[in-house]
């Protein structure tokens, strides 16, 4: 007589096939390579996926005044690494609205309308996503193409630990930062840290030096530093000038030197930033877009 008993392997298979259906629904799908002929910029996403950006919100580099030493600085950087020479990671600080991100991008642009053999890419990273940069090396590492790693307003808090994540990708770890990437960062801050987080760290530290060293010692992977600061009222007013003429805005010199000083001095600040948002209510009032 033959044994029909269902064994309980037998048994179980149907339950572990919807159970493992049901896993495959339930996971994430996979993060497909980045199709880095889509654009010329890119944004990291924090589930680690590169976003295109078909326009990039940026400023002409002839429209940058007032920091003509940063500009060829960062400038000349950037196209030795686009040509595949030795390069340094560049940490652009100093006063706010003074063009240190619009120096980055506009930067990109005038390297790529010279016409390299392969446009260099330029990468938005945010600094919330800053922990996501080792995964963000390993897209890029084997790609033929150069890629400029952007980080605006970077700084570092409180007991904010992510900053070690910067430092291993930049000049750390075993495989180091990839020769075909390079870092730039803008900060208000040159050391990247608060300055009452450096003071706490010193009084409360067993050894204060050690403790407040390790923290600099970010900054110290950025072998460029350019330093903006806050601009006169004649490079002010020379920004003016120049938005004026580039947009071809009609407006007698008296009046426009007249509103644009009242504009800084209501704003407490002359920048760049200050120049153009004047420049914004300027075109607004006379009925001009700014193309």
């Amino acid at each position: 007589m033959t044994d029909q008993t269902p064994s309980p392997v037998s048994d179980l298979m149907p339950v572990l096939l919807r159970i493992a259906a049901a896993l495959e629904r339930a996971a994430p799908p996979a993060i497909p390579a980045p199709d880095f002929a889509a654009a010329d910029a890119f944004v990291w996403q924090p589930e680690g996926r590169l976003q295109p950006v078909p326009r990039v919100n940026r400023v002409e580099m002839g429209l940058l005044r007032g920091i003509d030493r940063m500009r060829d600085t960062l400038f000349d950087n950037t196209e030795r690494f686009a040509r595949g020479l030795p390069a340094n990671n560049a940490l652009l600080w100093g006063a706010r609205g003074m063009g240190k991100s619009s120096l980055v991008k506009a930067v990109h642009a005038e390297i790529n309308a010279r016409g390299p053999e392969r446009p260099l890419k330029l990468v938005e990273i945010h600094r919330e996503d800053i922990e996501g940069l080792p995964a963000l090396m390993g897209w890029l590492r084997p790609d033929p193409h150069r890629f400029v790693v952007f980080c605006d307003d970077l700084s570092f808090d409180g007991d904010d630990t992510s900053y070690k994540s910067l430092k291993a990708a930049l000049d750390g770890g075993i495989e180091g930062r990839p020769d075909n990437v390079i870092f730039y960062a803008t900060s208000n801050r040159r050391h990247l840290l608060a300055r009452d987080m450096m003071e706490n760290e010193r009084a409360t530290a067993i050894n204060p030096g050690e403790a407040v060293e390790e923290k600099v010692s970010l900054s110290d992977r950025f072998g460029l530093w350019l330093g903006f600061h806050k601009c006169s009222q004649d490079e002010y007013l020379a920004m003016i000038d120049a938005y004026v003429a580039r947009y071809g805005l009609t407006v007698a010199p008296e009046q426009l030197r007249a509103e644009a000083l009242e504009w800084s001095t209501t704003r407490g600040a002359r920048s760049g930033r200050t120049a153009f948002q004047y420049i914004q209510d300027l075109a607004g009032r006379l009925g001009r877009p700014l193309d």
